[in-house]
């Protein structure tokens, strides 16, 4: 199999050197028939569907590693993956394997462009920003049926000021553990850059956006956030949820389908290697004065 795990970031080589090529795939995706994008014996995942089929265009098994793991039913429209082939089978311009996939793959997974990166790319270490989307609507209807598989239903008055105050106490660089479910040996630190609400008619949109994500991080904060909004909660509350330092049973998750990741933003090709480094190292809340992480 053709090793692409993120723990190693073995480099690639570039094409004619007769190594391995890295290759970035950018990808959109209906979660909704999926069981999250991690590969799962029995199971139909994101990562299965795009590894077989460019297995089958390559003749070759291949191995991805991505930005974000998303869970059943997650949607995106701008996840990022890598993956390194041996340069003998790619065509001269490897964009072209955007139309054979486009035979080979399923109507609800697109591999919308297929580029040459440096060996230091990766994926999933090198992005400096995620950003996600929830949807839910307040409609006495329920969803409109052409968005039913990404917005959430949640027919109660929902007050936007209030959610979003709520929301800006969050900000910045916390221990989320709170909002995370635990993962044996993963950091719970994160820096909250971006926790906006907007409201067009009855449908409210959540835009979060962080350095990383930590597993169920975004559907508990909206659902901590929602709760606020239809005045169970303040925003106090979820101030001090900040202060906890394992996972809350007072947070109501919010259903996987209205959340969405649709950009992975990554540095100048000449700060990857740095970027990587920065990345693995075990995140700290700065002891006093310190900002985003200085």
């Amino acid at each position: 199999m053709v090793s692409a795990h993120a723990e190693s970031n073995e480099p690639a080589a570039p094409i004619g050197d007769g190594g391995l090529v890295r290759l970035r795939l950018d990808i959109s995706y209906d979660g909704t028939d999926f069981s999250g994008w991690a590969r799962q014996t029995d199971l139909r995942t994101v990562c299965g569907e795009i590894e077989d089929k460019l297995g089958t265009v390559l003749r070759q098994p291949v191995q991805l590693t991505v930005a974000g793991r998303t869970d059943a039913g997650v949607h995106a429209t701008g996840q990022v993956a890598h993956v390194d082939v041996p340069g003998e089978l790619l065509p001269d311009d490897p964009s072209r394997l955007v139309r054979r996939l486009a035979r080979f793959l399923p109507k609800d997974v697109r591999v919308k462009q297929i580029s040459v990166v440096p060996g230091d790319f990766d994926a999933r270490f090198s992005a400096i920003r995620r950003y996600y989307e929830y949807r839910v609507t307040n409609a006495a209807f329920g969803v409109e049926p052409l968005r039913a598989r990404d917005t959430v239903s949640y027919p109660k008055p929902l007050d936007l000021a209030a959610m979003q105050e709520a929301s800006n106490r969050l900000l910045g660089l916390h221990n989320f553990a709170a909002f995370c479910k635990r993962r044996e040996g993963a950091t719970t630190v994160r820096e909250l850059q971006r926790f906006d609400w907007a409201q067009e008619g009855t449908v409210f949109t959540a835009y979060v956006n962080a350095d990383a994500f930590c597993w169920s991080m975004v559907r508990s904060l909206v659902g901590a956030v929602l709760s606020v909004g239809e005045g169970r909660r303040t925003a106090d509350w979820v101030a001090g949820l900040l202060d906890e330092t394992l996972r809350s049973s007072s947070i109501l998750v919010a259903p996987a389908h209205g959340l969405s990741l649709v950009r992975v933003d990554y540095p100048d090709y000449s700060e990857l290697a740095a970027r990587n480094a920065i990345t693995r190292e075990t995140r700290e809340i700065p002891s006093s004065g310190g900002c985003c992480g200085d």
